[in-house]
């Protein structure tokens, strides 16, 4: 599905939720305390701005009693979405934001991966797919990185871990062109990126990847992920948690100055090897 068609389907589901809502006499909040979120959110629902999950609009359904109607809309919609169902919402809210934080302990940020290191990953996890499908999933990686492009991009801060640097995803040619990339993002001063090194040991967080989203006129959220699922974090108490977590990596990663000249010995290292291969 196109994305001015995804957000006009979408403005349409919080239209027709506003006037559910109205007809049934609830306020944002009411209906709020029914279905476990805050007023606010129904708001932003209603605005076509944030997309319910799918367990939300389940329970939508039941209070205003509309036969399911919201529930099979949001199925029709995520289902048209070219990402995985947990990721889905994220990448509607990194075209939103105004500040992004991410974590990664294994493999480099989908916002900065080249084509083929996007292709390398996706083969490694889909080996049985089709060319089609694994063509599919790098587009839409790669479609996602125009918000740093844009004008209006959201500041861009990216810790990853020295292990991701090292491990020769695609081999080392491919690696090689990917930590050139980063280093040249970084030098055109699109994303701030430090690394966390390896003799730091444990860390805050350890279990796995951690994003941090802001934005102007909603509240912050957290996005975490691991292997095969992700969970979209808008409590405020565990989004607070999650921005201390991030804190606390940040304090143990090297300088800007020193992760850069890390990333592009180890682009150079690797740009050896493929030499000799």
């Amino acid at each position: 599905m196109a994305k001015g068609k995804s957000k006009e389907a979408w403005e349409f589901f919080g239209e027709l939720l506003r006037e559910r809502r109205e007809a049934a006499n609830l306020t944002r909040n009411e209906l709020g305390v029914q279905v476990f979120v805050s007023g606010t959110y129904i708001g932003l629902f209603e605005q076509g701005v944030r997309k319910p999950q799918l367990d939300v609009a389940q329970r939508i359904d039941v209070v205003l009693q509309t036969g399911g109607i919201f529930e099979r809309t949001c199925r029709k919609l995520v289902d048209g979405s070219p990402y995985a169902v947990y990721f889905n919402d994220v990448a509607e809210l990194e075209a939103q934001a105004t500040k992004l934080c991410e974590f990664a302990p294994t493999v480099v940020p989908g916002l900065l991966q080249t084509a083929e290191y996007a292709r390398a990953v996706t083969t490694a996890t889909n080996p049985f797919a089709t060319e089609e499908y694994i063509e599919e999933k790098v587009s839409s990686r790669v479609d996602r990185q125009v918000i740093l492009k844009d004008a209006a991009r959201p500041e861009y801060w990216v810790i990853v871990h020295e292990n991701t640097l090292l491990t020769p995803v695609g081999g080392p040619q491919v690696m090689a062109r990917q930590l050139e990339h980063i280093a040249e993002l970084v030098r055109k001063r699109l994303v701030l990126v430090t690394v966390l090194p390896r003799t730091t040991g444990a860390h805050a967080s350890m279990g796995g990847m951690l994003q941090l989203m802001e934005f102007s006129d909603q509240p912050p959220t957290a996005y975490t992920e691991t292997e095969f699922s992700g969970t979209l974090l808008d409590d405020p108490a565990v989004v607070k948690q999650a921005q201390r977590a991030y804190d606390l990596l940040r304090v143990a990663a090297l300088s800007p100055e020193a992760s850069l000249a890390l990333i592009e010995s180890a682009a150079e290292e690797f740009r050896r090897c493929a030499s000799t291969t």
